[in-house]
């Protein structure tokens, strides 16, 4: 795994040990950021459940003013900052390691996100709560856009009764990432 583009560009990522997470593919992060690389630049960037922090770090590498990283585990939050430490961006940083509640409690009277990632493990509807969580908060706006992640098998069909639109669906071979803003 490596950084694709920017001031970090080829250097290699390390990832957590063990199975609990699922690293982004490198041609799936590069696809991902072609779509959103005109909004990436200055923007304020939440990558939650970080894992190893690659999609943040990739959105600092191309010019992110900020990227809060939330990831529960202590191995992610140590693998974020070993490479924040080693893409040398861990000044536009700040590394929550926090449960996703407890983080966006923490967030959610901030100023609003440009761009919202979330990678939750799949099929544990916890992306349907961190948006439930995120629906009234200050730290998301009409202008927020929100991506998730999701494997292809995730019943989404609570969407269209929540307080998101659905702006676009990429399908990959296994999972999917949603496009969302809130209504």
């Amino acid at each position: 795994m490596r950084v694709i583009a920017g001031s970090a560009k080829s250097l290699p990522l390390k990832t957590v040990e063990g199975l609990d997470t699922r690293p982004t593919t490198d041609r799936i992060k590069e696809t991902l950021f072609n779509m959103i690389h005109n909004d990436v630049p200055g923007c304020r960037f939440l990558d939650l459940f970080s894992g190893s922090g690659a999609i943040g770090i990739e959105a600092l590498s191309r010019g992110a003013g900020i990227c809060y990283f939330v990831d529960n585990s202590r191995k992610a939050a140590v693998c974020i900052n070993q490479n924040l430490k080693f893409t040398h961006l861990e000044e536009k940083a700040v590394v929550l390691q926090a449960d996703m509640r407890s983080a966006i409690t923490r967030l959610r009277s901030q100023e609003p996100f440009d761009i919202i990632f979330m990678d939750p493990p799949y099929l544990k509807d916890l992306e349907k709560e961190a948006l439930e969580l995120l629906s009234d908060a200050a730290c998301v706006n009409e202008d927020t856009l929100i991506i998730v992640e999701v494997s292809l098998k995730t019943d989404l069909s609570w969407l269209e009764d929540s307080a998101y639109e659905v702006v676009k669906n990429k399908r990959y071979k296994t999972n999917a990432h949603l496009f969302l803003r809130r209504r």
